[in-house]
């Protein structure tokens, strides 16, 4: 199984989905394939977003999987003694953040020599 991923930004907001296919594909031939079915769909789709009509497109002409649609177990995991539980599947997306639980995510290259975990 090998997994591709579509990403959808604008100066606010990022949004990304995962695919799945039993076939491997470099990235010049996944980006003909997204190309492919962006022209598709593009003019007319009723998904809540461009990269979701994209991925239905990817599903129904080459055999893709929308992973999160069989995501089937999540957990919300926390360094925090006990605060490590079970989030309920369906609960995920319907579900809106507390202020509390509102964070963003942030990746930073570090060298080695500089992590603080050195695994």
């Amino acid at each position: 199984m090998y997994f591709y991923e579509l990403s959808e930004s604008d100066d606010e907001i990022l949004a990304n989905l995962f695919l799945a296919h039993d076939s491997e594909y470099d990235e010049s031939e996944f980006l003909d394939l997204v190309l492919e079915a962006r022209e598709a769909v593009i003019s007319h789709f009723e998904e809540d977003s461009l990269i979701e009509a994209i991925a239905a497109e990817l599903e129904r002409k080459h055999g893709f999987v929308h992973v999160e649609s069989s995501l089937r177990a999540a957990a919300r995991v926390s360094a925090e003694e006990g605060e490590t539980a079970a989030t309920p599947v369906d609960e995920r997306a319907a579900r809106i953040p507390t202020e509390e639980e509102d964070f963003r995510t942030m990746l930073v290259e570090v060298e080695p020599e500089d992590r603080p975990y050195r695994d």
